[in-house]
């Protein structure tokens, strides 16, 4: 069965002690098994996917402008990926199996090519990790459920700022998904 790794919104921005829109401590504390995991997909030659919110500065039209402050904008260091893996990443960037993917929604599929590259890969098992587990991890899995994909959510690979809404999630992955948490 071929496989995927999705790095959701692991930037600055989300994960940084002073990122614009972070959930902190939770999601510093991924680092390392975010990293981990990453390095393990790019040497076993599995294709990884680096999904990235991408904004424009004071964009009116986008609908997340009335309902956080500004994240994730265009050429900042908030856009970055967090801690070690923006190292990780300099230096698979250049492999046929490592795409960096701008997404300006919730989902990583809304808006992206990235079920094209996905099927095109003859690719049928998603792992989600990253954040927010509530929001853009939660989005994406459900996007992957209706277009058939069989889901592993790390657990240790997700966090977000509601810890009410990160425990729902998680059983809503299992409960209403099917996937498999671990």
């Amino acid at each position: 069965m071929n496989k995927a790794l999705i790095i959701i919104d692991y930037t600055n921005d989300f994960v940084a002690t002073d990122g614009a829109l972070t959930c902190g401590a939770p999601g510093q504390a991924l680092e390392s098994y975010i990293t981990k995991l990453t390095t393990q997909f790019i040497n076993d030659e599995q294709y990884v996917v680096f999904a990235c919110d991408l904004h424009e500065k004071n964009d009116p039209y986008h609908p997340e402008t009335a309902l956080f402050p500004p994240h994730n904008i265009r050429d900042t260091d908030g856009r970055k990926l967090y801690g070690d893996l923006q190292a990780v990443y300099e230096t698979y960037a250049n492999r046929s199996h490592v795409k960096w993917m701008d997404k300006t929604r919730y989902s990583s599929f809304a808006g992206t090519d990235l079920l094209l590259r996905l099927r095109e890969r003859g690719i049928n098992e998603l792992h989600l990790v990253g954040v927010c587990t509530d929001i853009c991890v939660l989005h994406t899995a459900v996007d992957a459920y209706n277009l058939g994909f069989t889901i592993i959510i790390h657990e240790q690979g997700v966090a977000s700022f509601n810890q009410a809404g990160h425990d729902w999630a998680l059983a809503h992955f299992t409960g209403s998904l099917g996937a498999t948490v671990i």
